[in-house]
């Protein structure tokens, strides 16, 4: 067996066993909390996959996202790009949720600087008002609008290793409340040379607590029969650690390409967690993706995803679509278009 080959294998199987390893009892990396501090975070729109590729990659992306989806999973991978590049997303979320996301990165010169600005948003939509009393509805309607608006600087400081950091303003608001805070993400991407591996890190959704706003009222059994709330504890924002390791089984840039992706996730707000991932790439223009996430519920279909590239119109043009179900929230559908200038 050729040296190359060999080491090749070798490395493979290491990034296997060491995941295999962080899911078992006795050798987690990071201490997993479970159900200690399950639902102890607000801000759950922050977590929701925003691209269709990551999401049919098991959301195992945070070691190989090149565009500027780059800058939800891990800022440092904006730098990877060679030029501008344009992120448009959406997806129909369960009970006719509707979540948005644009992103858009620009490098400057041989400085391996990225500058990248990011908008996510998620909308219910009308919804009525109901109480004990009036359950079908009392006339009145309100809508959950949550929104995060970030900026992102990258560096590649050699062709090997590179980092980010992306600050952001959250709000989120439902029936005259609203909560916001400033958070970050600190990301480092590093790739092991010519062996076809490369490894990512990122924290994401780290700061302090938000400050929560507003008055709501509320009809209840007693001598007063309507009592308005205004004062609410702060939010913890959802942070969340993650690991990822990417390994091309085929070389790339040959005509048939094949990458494995696995990363490690430990949240603040519930079990440590890992996903895997698997993209066939022939030619580049034809994508086929599947991932699967361990360790959660519901999640016992695995995520499937397709995408279509083309240089022929402007620039770099690429379609992706993917598919998520849950045994019984549903099925979630994904489009994305990404442009490369």
């Amino acid at each position: 067996m050729p040296h190359i080959v060999r080491y090749r294998v070798l490395l493979l199987l290491a990034v296997v066993g060491a995941f295999g390893l962080a899911r078992s009892g006795t050798a987690q990396i990071l201490p997993s909390f479970g159900g200690d501090r399950a639902g102890t975070s607000g801000f759950q729109f922050l977590k929701i996959p925003v691209d269709p590729r990551g999401a049919a990659l098991g959301e195992s992306a945070v070691s190989n996202s090149s565009d500027a989806n780059a800058l939800f999973w891990n800022p440092a991978m904006a730098s990877l790009a060679d030029g501008p590049t344009i992120a448009l997303s959406a997806a129909r979320y369960f009970a006719d949720v509707r979540l948005q996301y644009a992103a858009v990165t620009y490098p400057f010169g041989g400085s391996g600087m990225t500058v990248g600005l990011n908008v996510l948003s998620m909308n219910s939509g009308s919804m009525n008002v109901t109480t004990e009393f009036e359950p079908f509805g009392t006339g009145e309607t309100f809508e959950l609008i949550d929104l995060s608006a970030g900026l992102t600087i990258a560096q590649s400081l050699t062709d090997l290793f590179s980092y980010g950091v992306t600050a952001k303003y959250v709000r989120e608001s439902v029936a005259g409340v609203s909560a916001t805070a400033a958070l970050f993400d600190l990301g480092v991407f590093y790739k092991v040379g010519t062996t076809g591996a490369q490894m990512g890190v990122a924290v994401r959704n780290f700061g302090p607590d938000a400050t929560v706003g507003g008055e709501i009222s509320r009809t209840t059994i007693g001598t007063d029969p309507v009592v308005v709330e205004s004062d609410f504890e702060s939010i913890t924002p959802p942070t969340t650690f993650l690991l990822g390791a990417t390994y091309d089984i085929l070389p790339a840039g040959s005509t048939n390409n094949l990458r494995v992706t696995a990363q490690l996730n430990n949240p603040n707000d519930n079990a440590e967690n890992w996903n895997v991932g698997l993209e066939y790439v022939w030619s580049s223009s034809l994508m086929l993706r599947t991932g699967y996430r361990f360790g959660l519920e519901e999640r016992v279909v695995p995520s499937l995803g397709i995408g279509l590239a083309t240089n022929r119109l402007v620039g770099n043009l690429r379609i992706d679509y993917s598919f998520n179900t849950l045994t019984r929230l549903g099925a979630v559908h994904r489009v994305g278009l990404n442009i490369g200038l």
